[in-house]
């Protein structure tokens, strides 16, 4: 199974308003272990950000001005994200921007070109109802360090939510391993008799006779019922 955890910085918090991506980023996953296969742009958006968005990313307008705009990396990122599952923190955000990014290219939805989609933020919720399920109560809530993201960063932000991914669904392992059959060969030696040396230890006569004493103590307590006393043959000599 292919995901991509992905995550997007914008230049405000609505695409209907205008609002545009300014970087991009996405970390690969096969069958739920860390590819390496990294995707990670930055786009000019040929606008300003808010505030308020510059106070969380910090991506100026003079550090994106030289960045190719969207039209330019989206064959790259749909190439990189297609027939694969998308899992993103707060997915409806993201989604919607995507969308609004291929809807100016006259082009399909990013939910057409993938397999599927797989919020985080709701899968938290439902996981930890009535507590913080931001990226950065995850981290703390499953010891995952995210010291280094003093700014929201789509490459960091994707690279942590992929742990946190894999820690919140660890669980899910069990039902997905296969079980490993051990063929066992097992072969019969046959031992020779012959080749057996048998140490035979004979008991004394101080044994012998003390052995039969208790015999004949048992036979007498057992009403003459002793099964270690041979029968006599009925017309051997008293």
């Amino acid at each position: 199974m292919r995901q991509i955890i992905l995550d997007t910085e914008t230049t405000g918090l609505d695409p209907a308003l205008g609002h545009r991506v300014i970087e991009i980023a996405g970390v690969e996953l096969v069958n739920r272990r860390l590819t390496g296969n990294h995707f990670h742009r930055y786009v000019n958006p040929e606008r300003d950000s808010e505030e308020a968005a510059l106070q969380v990313h910090g991506l100026t307008s003079d550090f994106l001005k030289d960045k190719p705009k969207f039209k330019e990396i989206a064959g790259e990122l749909l190439e990189y994200i297609s027939g694969a599952e998308l899992v993103i923190h707060n997915a409806p955000f993201d989604i919607a921007f995507l969308n609004a990014e291929f809807a100016r290219l006259k082009m399909k939805p990013v939910t057409e070109r993938c397999s599927g989609v797989l919020d985080t933020l709701r899968l938290a919720k439902e996981t930890h109802p009535g507590k913080r399920n931001s990226l950065d109560a995850l981290c703390d809530r499953y010891q995952i360090d995210n010291s280094a993201r003093t700014l929201h960063g789509a490459l960091l932000d994707a690279q942590l939510l992929a742990e946190v991914y894999l820690s919140m669904t660890r669980g899910q392992e069990s039902l997905a391993m296969e079980v490993e059959t051990v063929k066992l060969d097992i072969s019969v030696v046959e031992i020779q008799r012959s080749d057996v040396s048998v140490v035979v230890i004979r008991a004394s006569e101080e044994e012998l006779a003390a052995h039969e004493v208790q015999v004949q103590e048992l036979q007498k307590s057992s009403g003459g019922k002793c099964l270690w006393v041979t029968p006599q043959p009925e017309d051997a000599p008293a």
